[in-house]
């Protein structure tokens, strides 16, 4: 009897554990470019810097939809250019994103029309929470261009554009997800 006592309280416990901590987990919010080492870093490190600001309730990550295994380090004009905004991104890697990111993420934001296109094609089951940042922000789906290997002009017009949606993009409301 003791045994299942003790058996009853510790599946309570858990149970408890396991609702608190997905009753509390942060809106998951997904930044993705064709080989994250571009505009998707620029995004997520600007989103973080935000959120650590404002002490937000929000993670995020940023990946690729055509990751090149041999092109996995930041691009090289954009750390500069984010290094003179105070943010490190020298650590990031590119990452491929996978179901599991779709699956967990409450959003997924694409910095170009062709982006979501191609991510909802390779993971249908996004389709309800894919957008372009634009779209997202404003209803309205504009490209964010690409400056991979232009001069750092072409860099500055793109965090330019990637930094006017960022707040917006943290302070919209998503709907409550379903408990699973």
């Amino acid at each position: 009897m003791k045994k299942n006592w003790f058996s009853f309280v510790a599946s309570g416990v858990l149970l408890a554990l396991s609702v608190s901590a997905s009753a509390d987990e942060p809106t998951k919010i997904a930044f993705v470019d064709t080989g994250n080492t571009g505009r998707s870093v620029t995004a997520e490190a600007l989103a973080n810097s935000v959120i650590g600001e404002k002490k937000l309730h929000i993670a995020v990550i940023s990946r690729a939809v055509d990751m090149d295994p041999f092109d996995v380090m930041p691009e090289t004009n954009a750390a500069t250019l984010l290094k003179k905004h105070g943010l490190d991104v020298s650590a990031h890697r590119a990452v491929q994103l996978t179901s599991n990111d779709v699956h967990h993420a409450d959003v997924i934001l694409t910095m170009t029309g062709k982006h979501k296109n191609k991510l909802v094609e390779l993971f249908p089951e996004a389709k309800t929470k894919t957008f372009t940042m634009s779209e997202y922000v404003t209803g309205e789906s504009k490209d964010i261009a690409d400056a991979w290997g232009k001069p750092m002009e072409v860099y500055e017009q793109m965090f330019a554009q990637v930094n006017q949606y960022i707040v917006p993009v943290l302070e919209k409301k998503l709907p409550k997800k379903p408990a699973s």
